[in-house]
Formats: C-alpha cells, sequence, structure tokens
C-alpha cells in the first residue's frame, strides 16, 4: 500500500492520510442533502419532484464515490469529487424550473438536462485525452495560477461564514455579520459555536497537534449537542423508496430516446442554440472550477511541479470528466472536483489513501443517510474557515508593484467570493489580463491561450451566466 500510494515518498502515513479522509468527507458531507434541494430547488409540491428528489439523493452518493476513487486509484492524489455547488442551482434553473412554472412534465425536463450533462462530460474527456485542458491550465498567467488559491481560500472561507449564519443577507448591504443582540439561543448557537470551534482549530494548529482540524470538528460536534441539549437525529425513514426512483427515472434517464430529442426541444430547453450555449457554459464553468481547486490545493500540499503547476495534472482532468459523464448516467448535475479537498489537505492528506477514505464514507451514506447529518454545519465550517485562513497565504506571492500582475490578481482573488463562483474569477482575471496586456505593449503569443478563455467567458457572461 505505501508503495502504490507513495505515502513515505510524500512525506505522509496511514493514519495522516485516514484522518486527512475523514476530514474532507465530513467537510463536504453536506452535498448529500444539498444537491437534490438544489436540482429540486425546493418545490416539494410539485408533481415528479420528490421522484426527482429521490433519484438525485442516490446519484449524488455515487457519483462522489466514483469521482473520489477515481481520484484515488488513478491519478492517487488526496482529492474528493461530487456535484458542483452552482452548477446544479444552474441545472435547475435551466431544466426543472421552466417545468415547475409552465405545468410542464419536470421528470422529462430533468432528463433532458441529463443528457445536455452528458455531452458536455464527452466534451471534458475528449478534451483531456488530448491534453488540451492541461495546455489551457498551464498556459495560465503566472500572476493568476497565484491569485488561484487564494481566491479559493476566500470562496472556502465564504461559504463556511455563509453555512452556518455567521454572515447573513441584508436587504441594505446584501450581507452583515449575524445579529446577537435580543436574538434566541438557538438561532445563536450555531453561528457562535462555529466562531469557537474556529479558535480551537486555530489554537490546536498553533500548538502543531496533528489532525488539528478533524479534532477541532469533533470538539465543536460535543460543545454543539451539549449547548443546545440535543442528539444527533436518526430518522431513516422509508429507506427503498430513494433507490427505486434512482432506478426508474435516474440511471435510465440519459438511455431514453424522448430524452435525447426533449434535450433540444424548445418546449424543454429552448432550442437547439440554446442547448449549445448550455452545453458549452456546462464544460466551461467545470473545466475552471476544476482547474483552480486542482492548483488551490495542489498549492496547499505542495505538489506543484517546477513550472508550479499541478502534479499529474493530466490524470486529474481525466478523472473529473470521466466522473462528470458517470453521473450523468447516474442522474445528477455535473460532477467536479471539490473546494472542500483543501480540508483533507491541511489535514494532512497527500496521497490516494486519503481519498478513498473520504470515498468509502460517501458509500456508508448510501445505506445510512443520517450518518452525514451526525456532524452539524457548526462544526463543518470552522474547518472551512480555517482552510480560507491557510490558503490566503498564496496571495503573498503576486507581484503587487506590476499592474499586470496586480489588477488580474486581485479581481481573481475578489470576484470568487463576490460572484459565487471559483470559474467567474478566473475568467474575470483572464479578461483583464488580456486586456492590459494589449493596451500596455505586453501581450505575446504565450498570452493565446489566455485570450481564449477571455473570449469565452465574454460569450458566457453575454448568453448566459451562472
Amino acid at each position: 500500500m505505501d508503495k502504490f500510494f507513495k505515502i513515505s515518498e510524500r512525506g505522509s502515513n496511514v493514519r495522516t492520510e485516514i484522518i486527512a479522509g475523514l476530514t474532507t468527507f465530513f467537510a463536504m458531507a453536506y452535498i448529500i442533502i444539498v444537491n437534490p434541494n438544489q436540482i429540486v430547488g425546493f418545490s416539494f409540491d410539485v408533481p415528479g419532484i420528490s421522484q426527482i428528489w429521490n433519484a438525485v439523493y442516490v446519484a449524488t452518493i455515487v457519483a462522489s464515490v466514483i469521482g473520489t476513487m477515481l481520484f484515488a486509484l488513478y491519478a492517487k492524489l488526496p482529492f474528493a469529487q461530487s456535484c458542483g455547488m452552482g452548477l446544479n442551482s444552474f441545472f435547475f434553473t435551466s431544466f426543472v424550473l421552466p417545468q415547475v412554472i409552465s405545468g410542464g412534465d419536470t421528470i422529462k425536463g430533468y432528463q433532458a438536462g441529463l443528457v445536455i450533462i452528458l455531452i458536455s462530460g464527452i466534451i471534458f474527456l475528449l478534451l483531456s485525452v488530448t491534453g488540451a485542458r492541461s495546455y489551457i491550465a498551464k498556459a495560465m498567467p503566472d500572476c493568476i495560477k497565484k491569485a488561484i488559491p487564494a481566491g479559493i481560500g476566500l470562496f472556502i472561507a465564504f461559504i463556511g461564514f455563509q453555512n452556518v449564519g455567521i454572515i447573513q443577507a441584508n436587504q441594505y448591504t446584501l450581507v452583515q455579520f449575524v445579529k446577537i443582540n435580543g436574538v434566541a439561543w438557538k438561532d445563536l448557537a450555531a453561528p457562535i459555536i462555529a466562531l469557537l470551534g474556529f479558535v480551537i482549530i486555530a489554537i490546536l494548529s498553533k500548538l502543531k497537534v496533528k489532525g488539528a482540524v478533524l479534532i477541532g470538528i469533533l470538539a465543536t460536534s460535543v460543545i454543539y449537542y451539549l449547548a443546545t441539549w440535543t442528539l444527533p437525529s436518526f430518522d431513516l425513514g422509508n429507506i427503498t423508496a430513494p433507490f427505486k426512483d434512482f432506478a426508474e427515472i435516474g440511471i435510465t434517464g440519459v438511455f431514453q430516446a424522448d430524452s435525447w430529442k426533449n434535450a433540444f426541444d424548445p418546449a424543454f430547453v429552448g432550442g437547439i442554440f440554446s442547448a449549445i450555449m448550455l452545453i458549452v457554459t456546462f464544460c466551461l464553468v467545470d473545466m475552471f472550477d476544476t482547474v483552480g481547486t486542482l492548483y488551490g490545493t495542489a498549492s496547499e500540499a505542495d505538489m506543484l511541479d517546477e513550472n508550479g503547476d499541478p502534479i499529474d495534472i493530466d490524470k486529474a482532468m481525466a478523472c473529473d470528466s470521466i466522473a462528470t459523464v458517470a453521473g450523468s448516467v447516474c442522474g445528477t448535475s455535473t460532477v467536479t472536483t471539490f473546494v472542500e479537498s483543501a480540508s483533507g489537505v491541511a489535514a494532512g492528506g497527500r496521497t490516494g489513501l486519503a481519498s478513498v477514505v473520504t470515498s468509502l464514507c460517501f458509500a456508508i451514506c448510501l445505506f445510512l443517510a443520517p450518518f452525514a447529518s451526525i456532524i452539524p454545519s457548526a462544526a463543518t465550517a470552522p474547518a472551512l474557515i480555517f482552510v480560507g485562513v491557510l490558503m490566503l497565504k498564496n496571495f503573498s506571492k503576486v507581484d503587487m508593484q506590476d499592474m499586470l500582475s496586480a489588477v488580474p490578481a486581485f479581481l481573481t482573488l475578489i470576484m470568487m467570493p463576490l460572484t459565487y463562483s471559483i470559474a467567474n474569477g478566473i475568467g474575470i482575471g483572464s479578461i483583464a489580463y488580456t486586456l492590459i496586456a494589449i493596451f500596455t505593449g505586453k501581450y505575446g503569443k504565450k498570452d493565446i491561450a489566455v485570450t481564449i478563455i477571455a473570449l469565452l467567458f465574454v460569450c458566457k457572461f453575454i448568453f448566459g451566466a451562472i
């Protein structure tokens, strides 16, 4: 096992890899419930929606197991995959919501969407096999490469703050800090305990305690249940319904002739042009979400080559594209490399063994869903926020004296959390770099790739934004 995963070679050990795998799982376990919720848009009173929810629930776990195990056994990297946030919401608004509004067939809309995802996944795979995806990644300007990990760090931290209610919506300023004065303890418990958990992880890390993140998650979980005087709930319910709907409308969706016809039908996707733009959009976002995550987590794990690119990036890209194809066949939206993988890396994960552990944890949830809900969001949020702290250090490597470097890097950094998209951050940074390079006479042949990226994102922003 040590030889296969290169555990000793990468300066790790089995215990650390197991802890890292568990840490990654607990940080991203929310996707098991959140993904089906996002794809149905909480429209549970609409015919067909409950069946879609059940099918997507099972598909999410199966796709996560397949995608993460690919990273474990093929790329041998400590990264995990599951259904991309943002992309699942876009799936809902593109394929399910129109049917909900029009009173149409939501199941057929859902299955038409799976065909679009399958086609985009096949394109991903072809780009990966030819090496085009890794070429595009490696051709990005150095300033953007360095800004990506920091931007992802801010994005991850924002997700953590938001998930637990530390940062809340405000109708005047868009966001605000959690209101404390005059608020009942039951509404304050999660954000207050999450902040305490963050401090615990920081202290343990400062003391160089191995597995500080995982220990922090477990300790915060105990504090949460004691402070709220509650116990974890284990509502097993009807555990057969999800498997039944998964078999009937999920995994069979892309194999039905009607699904392919509906994927280009104006009644379901707005016509052939709309279908093409949807395919391009899903391709674009998944590609750069993955590129961004790989650069960010690989940088944190010190797994970059001499050119500052992730090791085995071709294999990593292939894992991502195969997982997207597998996810569409199973019945869920685009599968991508998860930014929460950085939490496992922060816990010491350096090999595919960590991904094996994460994948097995997902597999367990297939038959025991409540296992994923044992750890409350108040305990996982501190881990995400702490990872943001660790990843922000990468921005110090950006040359802030040169505006050709500083401005694109800053936009890449800030636009990820502000637009809730890794891909948007990369796209806006690429557009800025291209324009500044052209109008300052610094444009060269090496900038052709980033120019293409910029043009693609301009088209994405004009014809369909996520």
